[in-house]
């Protein structure tokens, strides 16, 4: 048995007529023997048969919305047939039942001319009328053809001579009849001869059943109608509700391929134009933080463009001297000096940037603290940096939920802040009470012009550009007040200095907004 040759994948996809490609069973090339024969072969169908349209939300919504009504609508037709039905065929049986009984009447004084009845007559009733005696035998109208077969129920009831039936038989030429059955007693001159009989009458079904049929296709054409107009309205509703979600995943698409952060229209109130409006939130938050990263990158380089410059500066003039003794002696010293210098203030910086640029929440590392003693540790530290200094500290119990590390160096870099632009012997003010934490020295104090700019990042004031500093500890300050739910501000101290006012919340009031 030979192989026959099998087109390449790109053959296939170049002849869009071919219909099925069928593959022999591999073999296992290293035992060279045959795959068992159970193995399926492969089978390779036209991509047209395996198309398969996309499922999206909105189809999904207009399959329901149809099905939906689809179910109603077939629901509601068969309850309407059947109770349509029932109401005819009652119908039919009472007024056959009231033909019978009446019938009966005229029937029973002369059974031998069945009261004087004759074919035309009944036809023109359009009923067939036969009477069944209690030992089976049947009674007609001459010249009349009954099409049905008697059944038990009307040879029951002549036996008994009690009560009626009704049923549906089908005639050997296929047609349904509707037929009833009425006792009936011979009687001769008003007394009864005690031969009993049934009075059957029949009547086709054949004009109801197309009323039913009629009705049928009625409502199969409102239920197809129904069920068309609902996936349209289901199809214009589903697109129409559906559009902030495709606009939302269009600026999804755009803010990917071109990295701008644009917002989409939000109208109505409603939950997409919630979920609209949530984008656009996010976006203006990504695009702040965007742009807070981008200022710090910037102020960072420019700030660390001057210590990075006098180190390289000061170690060239070291190896300068290392090859040619070029400095004075003591200069050396003098230059090995400033470099500890300056990587100590490039060190305080790199930390600042460091502490500044972390976005996590303080919640993760809150504990219990008296802030009180994490003001205190910050006081012990600012009277090691400023032995000259005069502190006067007023201490009080302030318990709150927060982080004590983070706490302690913003109140730290106030004090430190305090130290560096009071005068030697100076006096540093530290007041608690309430909420509040109040700082205040007796410098030069903070110009009005400045006063709105003093937390931003890498801000100095006209009087601070010859002191060291990095331009972050306010910033610090502020970042790590806010973050513990409080706030400070600055102002000038009625002895001439800067003030500065830190409010932060008891741990009741933490309870409260929890």
């Amino acid at each position: 048995m030979t192989d026959r040759q099998v087109p390449t994948a790109a053959q296939a996809a170049a002849d869009p007529e071919r219909t099925i490609t069928l593959r022999l069973r591999p073999q296992d090339t290293r035992s060279k023997r045959t795959l068992p024969s159970f193995l399926p072969i492969e089978v390779r169908w036209p991509r047209w048969l395996t198309w398969r349209p996309r499922d999206t939300l909105q189809r999904r919504i207009v399959w329901l919305t149809a099905l939906a009504v689809a179910i109603s609508v077939a629901v509601t037709g068969i309850g309407a047939y059947a109770t349509t039905q029932i109401s005819l065929y009652a119908q039919l049986d009472s007024e056959l039942l009231s033909i019978a009984n009446i019938t009966a009447a005229s029937v029973s004084q002369d059974i031998e001319s069945l009261g004087g009845l004759t074919a035309d007559a009944l036809k023109a009733a359009n009923v067939v009328l036969v009477l069944v005696k209690s030992n089976k035998d049947e009674v007609a109208i001459p010249g009349e053809n009954v099409p049905f077969d008697i059944g038990s129920d009307e040879i029951a009831i002549a036996r008994t001579q009690q009560g009626s039936s009704a049923r549906t038989a089908v005639a050997s030429t296929g047609e349904q009849y509707r037929i009833v059955a009425v006792p009936l007693t011979s009687q001769t001159e008003g007394q009864s001869t005690g031969d009993g009989y049934a009075l059957v009458l029949g009547r086709s079904l054949e004009p109801t059943l197309t009323t039913l049929r009629q009705m049928a296709l009625v409502l199969l054409a409102v239920a197809i109608l129904g069920v068309i107009a609902s996936a349209l309205s289901g199809w214009l509703v589903a697109g129409s509700s559906l559009q902030p979600i495709r606009r939302l995943a269009l600026a999804v698409a755009k803010i990917t391929e071109t990295d701008e952060l644009i917002q989409i229209e939000a109208e109505g109130d409603n939950e997409l134009a919630d979920l609209s409006r949530s984008f656009n939130s996010m976006m203006r938050s990504l695009a702040s933080s965007r742009e807070r990263q981008s200022r710090l990158i910037g102020d960072a380089g420019h700030e660390l463009r001057t210590p990075l410059t006098s180190l390289r500066t000061n170690i060239e003039l070291l190896i300068a001297d290392e090859k040619s003794g070029m400095l004075p002696e003591g200069a050396r010293s003098d230059i090995l000096r400033d470099v500890a210098a300056q990587l100590g203030e490039f060190t305080q910086l790199v930390g600042d940037l460091v502490q500044l640029s972390r976005e996590d929440h303080v919640e993760a590392a809150r504990v219990p603290i008296d802030l009180q003693d994490v003001v205190a540790n910050a006081v012990t530290r600012a009277k090691r940096r400023g032995p000259t200094m005069i502190f006067d500290v007023e201490l009080a119990e302030h318990e709150l939920v927060g982080n004590p590390d983070t706490l302690e160096r913003a109140f730290t870099n106030l004090l430190d802040n305090a130290v560096k632009f009071s005068p030697s012997g100076g006096l540093i003010t530290v007041v608690m009470e309430d909420e509040t934490v109040v700082v205040s020295d007796q410098g030069p104090g903070i110009a009005d012009e400045d006063l709105p700019h003093v937390f931003d990042r890498f801000y100095r004031s006209d009087l601070s550009r010859n002191t060291p500093g990095t331009g972050l500890g306010l910033s610090i300050v502020a970042h790590t007040i806010n973050a513990h739910g409080g706030w400070v501000k600055a102002g000038s101290a009625p002895e001439g200095g800067a003030e500065f006012t830190v409010w932060l919340p008891t741990t009741d009031e933490d309870r409260d907004g929890e």
